[in-house]
C-alpha cells in the first residue's frame, strides 16, 4: 500500500490529516479519464472537476509504475533504481494531499502552489526516508538529483513550462535552506525544519513565494 504510506509520510511531516484515503480516488485505467486528459503521455495526473460548490478529484497513476513500486518498495530501500518511480507516485500523492487539505479548510490552491509543494515534498520525503534507512549517512545527493539533473519535458508541461520552471526554482531555493538547517545536526536541525515546514505548508501561494524570497 505504497500510496497510503506516502500519504501518511506527508501527513506526518506537515502535521496534516485528511478524512479521505488516496486509494478511494485512484484511477489506473487511462480509458476512464476525461477525454482531455486521456492522451497525455504522463504516468501521473491529478484530475479536478468542479460543479458549483462541489469538487471532484481523481488521481491517475500508471499501473505498471505501481507494480514496479510494489516489487521494489522505496519505503524499505530507496535507491537509483526506484527513485524516479517513487518521485512520480509521491508527486501525485502530494498533489492529492495539498488539494484535499486546502479544500477541507475552504482555501483555494493554484497549480503553481501544487507544483511548488510537490517539488518540496520530493526533497523532504526522500530525505526522511533515506535517513530512516541509513541514519548515519546524510543524503547530500538529493538536491543535485532533484534540481540539477532533472529536466522539465515540454510535452508534459503542455504549454505551462514557465510555471513549472518557476515552481522548481522556488522549491530549490527553499530546499537549499532546509538542507543548511538539517546539516546543523539531527536533533536540532530536524526540529527546526519540521517547524518551518508545518508553518510554510499553511501559507498561501503568494505568501510562500514571499517567504522564500525573504528568508532563503
Amino acid at each position: 500500500m505504497i500510496l497510503r504510506q506516502l500519504q501518511d509520510l506527508i501527513g506526518g511531516i506537515y502535521d496534516v490529516s485528511l478524512a479521505h484515503d488516496v486509494y478511494d480516488f485512484l484511477v489506473t485505467d487511462r480509458r476512464a479519464l476525461p477525454s482531455v486528459a486521456r492522451y497525455t503521455p504522463s504516468d501521473e495526473q491529478l484530475i479536478v472537476a468542479s460543479d458549483g460548490d462541489a469538487v471532484g478529484v481523481s488521481l491517475y497513476l500508471d499501473p505498471q509504475l505501481l507494480e514496479r513500486l510494489s516489487e521494489a518498495d522505496p519505503i524499505r530501500a530507496l535507491n537509483e533504481g526506484n527513485l524516479q518511480d517513487y518521485w512520480t507516485a509521491l508527486e501525485g500523492v502530494s498533489h492529492f494531499v495539498c488539494l484535499a487539505w486546502n479544500a477541507a479548510h475552504d482555501k483555494s490552491v493554484s497549480l503553481h502552489e501544487l507544483e511548488l509543494q510537490a517539488e518540496i515534498d520530493k526533497y523532504v520525503a526522500s530525505w526522511w526516508v533515506l535517513r530512516r534507512q541509513l541514519p548515519e549517512r546524510f543524503p547530500a545527493e538529493l538536491l543535485r538529483l532533484l534540481f540539477e539533473r532533472t529536466r522539465i519535458d515540454p510535452e508534459l508541461a503542455a504549454g505551462k513550462i514557465d510555471l513549472y520552471r518557476s515552481a522548481s526554482r522556488y522549491a530549490e531555493k527553499f530546499c537549499r535552506r532546509l538542507e543548511r538547517l538539517l546539516r546543523q545536526g539531527a536533533r536540532r536541525g530536524e526540529h527546526e525544519v519540521l517547524a518551518e515546514l508545518r508553518r510554510f505548508y499553511r501559507f498561501s501561494d503568494v505568501r510562500k513565494l514571499a517567504h522564500i524570497e525573504q528568508g532563503c
